[in-house]
């Protein structure tokens, strides 16, 4: 039987590609439940998206904050069909130049983030025999991009922790994957380039396409995994990536 999502939270809504990928499924008419960091941002774009929109703000690296993301999900609209594991940011740099502030920021950001979020929606997922985890990982686990070190540890984790649960949780509909996006089009990639930044001169170069990936491109994907017609898709990383890897 096919059907469309109509409840999925989405993590790290307030940024760029959060944002194209809650504006994705709300055009699809899904209700939303958008966590972030950012307080003012994430509830000024609940507002835009309007009814259909509830949010909630905090550290996902916690376990409590991330507990009430998806209760919220469960009194607002009652279940939980898909979970957006966005948030994220890692402290890009020379792995030597980061100090144990900024490698365990990176790894809370990206990793613990996803775990604890998971281990909260699958309860739920379980229940209704139904669910889809989408991870948004990296292109750079695969290529060892400069000054990733760090950052690919903590993306490498999410990438691992997608097959393990795919395989665990296959029999109740649930499917798990990953979009490992290369550099995205973002406004500080944008500042960055406009200042001259010699990165990501260095960090398109590895890309065949010749240009960072927009975020509705990967939006794009994230939908699709999504969807009814990928409901034999599950444990897989797939990158949006324009060739920066290959197989």
């Amino acid at each position: 039987m096919s059907r469309a999502p109509s409840v999925v939270v989405v993590t790290g809504a307030a940024s760029p590609i959060g944002e194209a990928i809650a504006r994705r499924f709300a055009s699809r008419g899904a209700q939303l439940v958008l966590g972030d960091l950012a307080r003012d941002e994430l509830a000024r774009f609940a507002d835009e998206l309007g009814g259909n929109a509830v949010h909630v703000s905090g550290d996902l690296s916690h376990e409590n904050v991330a507990a009430e993301l998806i209760a919220q999900a469960k009194r607002k609209f009652g279940r939980v069909d898909v979970l957006v594991n966005n948030a994220g940011g890692g402290v890009i740099r020379e792995f030597l130049k980061h100090t144990p502030e900024t490698l365990r920021a990176t790894i809370d950001r990206n990793l613990w983030t996803c775990l604890w979020c998971c281990r909260e929606a699958l309860p739920h997922m379980i229940e209704q025999n139904f669910g889809r985890i989408v991870n948004i990982g990296a292109d750079s686990v695969r290529n060892g991009l400069w000054q990733h070190a760090a950052y690919n540890a903590a993306k490498g984790g999410m990438h691992g922790l997608t097959t393990g649960l795919a395989r665990e949780f296959a029999r109740y509909d649930i499917t798990v994957n990953t979009v490992a996006p290369c550099m995205v089009n973002t406004p500080v990639v944008k500042g960055a380039a406009a200042s001259g930044n010699p990165l990501i001169r260095q960090f398109t170069d590895v890309i065949p396409k010749g240009r960072p990936a927009e975020a509705d491109e990967v939006a794009s994907m994230v939908d699709y995994l999504a969807s009814d017609e990928a409901r034999f898709v599950t444990g897989q990383v797939i990158s949006v990536n324009g060739g920066s890897t290959m197989l």
